[in-house]
This record gives structure tokens, sequence and C-alpha cells, in this order.
């Protein structure tokens, strides 16, 4: 179902991603940026394969992420270098405009991406992120949600674990607040034990080098880009606050919010019936 190959993005840092594709027409590519970001892509493969044939399903491991590149110095680890990276992988793989989704993280990085270089994106999907900030107090008084993380900020603030066992440990603790349903969850978990988990990126972040990956003023900024906007979320979602789905397609008139039931935020795992119908039904 997927190739995969290493592609060269820069020379200076030198850097390789990793990427995955399907077999599909080069006219219509899909682009998908994982989020993490210290994952890789491998738990987006499905239910995305399921577009291979009609799309070109293009996942690349983020430069210090999976079989990327790693062991860069501290500052070359940036959402805009991670954006320069994927323009380069574009021109690599001679895509000319391309449909882009990125999930979580990556839904920041996918919008970076569609302001930075306008031409290259036709439709944009922002999945189980936001396009507007997080509010301090957007899931106060959800006892349930508390609940689910409590053990994800128990592994965060354990003195015992670092690098990317500490990156595994968290994504695996995290689990149960990530999907919602659960019979959904063992599957997720075998997902997870595929995930090659890095710390790259964490470094800067602690040393609080690590600057914002969201666009400043990007609701405003994609109204006026006129970009197609898918903004899929799970109701159920502990990270990004569905509300703000609502509220961004309110801002922005060339978007839309799908939002699906008894999903959290990895509502590809929850409902991936109802999340690709989703996807392949805005990239149509």
């Amino acid at each position: 179902m997927f190739t995969e190959t290493f592609v060269t993005v820069s020379a200076e840092p030198a850097v390789d991603l990793f990427v995955a594709r399907t077999a599909g027409p080069a006219e219509r590519t899909l682009l998908v940026i994982h989020g993490g970001p210290d994952w890789d892509h491998s738990y987006l493969r499905e239910p995305l394969a399921g577009l291979a044939g009609r799309h070109r399903v293009v996942l690349p491991d983020l430069r210090g992420c999976g079989r990327s590149t790693r062991g860069l110095a501290d500052d070359r680890y940036t959402p805009a270098a991670a954006t320069g990276d994927l323009v380069a992988l574009l021109d690599a793989l001679g895509a000319g405009q391309v449909d882009v989704l990125g999930f979580s993280y990556g839904g920041l990085i996918a919008q970076r991406l569609a302001l930075a270089a306008p031409g290259r994106v036709r439709r944009l999907i922002v999945a189980s992120s936001s396009v507007l900030p997080v509010p301090p107090d957007a899931f106060d008084g959800w006892a349930e949600r508390e609940e689910r993380r409590a053990a994800q900020a128990g592994v965060w603030s354990d003195p015992g674990l670092s690098g990317p066992e500490l990156t595994r440990a968290a994504a695996f603790a995290g689990a149960v607040a990530d999907v919602w349903r659960p019979e959904a969850l063992p599957g997720y978990l075998d997902r997870l034990e595929r995930v090659r988990f890095s710390a790259e990126w964490m470094r800067p972040w602690r040393a609080g080098m690590l600057p914002s990956a969201r666009p400043e003023d990007a609701a405003r900024r994609l109204a006026a880009l006129g970009v197609p906007l898918l903004l899929l979320h799970g109701r159920q979602d502990m990270v990004f606050p569905t509300p703000l789905a609502g509220r961004a397609a309110e801002l922005i008139p060339s978007a839309r919010a799908v939002v699906i039931e008894d999903a959290g935020h990895m509502a590809h795992v929850d409902q991936p019936d109802s999340w690709l119908a989703a996807v392949a039904e805005f990239l149509a």
C-alpha cells in the first residue's frame, strides 16, 4: 500500500525526511502532517490508506521525528524550519498545488504552510487542532477530562523518565484521554507500539526556546487567503476544545466545521469511517 523513501529537503543543515506514500494521481496529492511533534506519521496511516488510488497520500516524518534526520542543534527545531522542509518536499516530489491535512500540532504547521506558500495549497484540513488560541478556562468543569488526563500528567512530572522513553510513556498514559470509546482503545495501543517516538523537539520546548507554531492572527489571514478549509474535530476532544472549530468557521467564510460524535482527540481512531468520509467528501 505504501512505498517508503528518504527525500533530502535541506543541505544546511543536512535534513532527509522519511516519506511514506500511496499510489495515486500526482495532481491529487494529499500531504499529511503528523502531530506530536515527537511522534511519527504512522498513527495516521489508517484510515487514510483508504484514499489510495483516488489520491496520492504523502505522509512524511517531520525533522527530528520518526525515521527522519535527528541530532540537529536545538535551534534547528522550529515550526518555520518544518514548514520550509515541507515546501522543499513538495518541490522534490514535483507537486504543484496539493491538498494538506494537518493533525493536532501538525494542524498548526499546516496553517503556516498555507500562509507561507499560498499558491501550493489547494484545500486545507485542520484536524483535531485549532485555528483560534485555546483559552485557559476552555475545559473548566469537565471532571472526566481531569480523570482521564491524570495518568499522563504524572508521567510528565516523573523525574525518572527522559528522552524518547518519556515521550512514549506520555503517549501511552494519555491514550485514555485521546480515545473516547473504550472499544477503540486496544487497537490504538497497538498502533502506538509501532510509533518511533523521539524527544528532539522536547529539548527546545523544555528550555523555553521553541517558538509557538500557531500563526499570528491566523483566522483573519486564512479568511483573506480564501482557501477552502475543513475544521474536523471529535466531539470529546480533550486537547483542543471542540467549540473553537465552530467559532473559527464563523470567522472564515471559506471554512466549515465537521464534528464527529463519540470521538476524542484521535477521532480517526474512534470513528474511522465517519472521519474518512468527511475527508473524502471535502477533497471531492
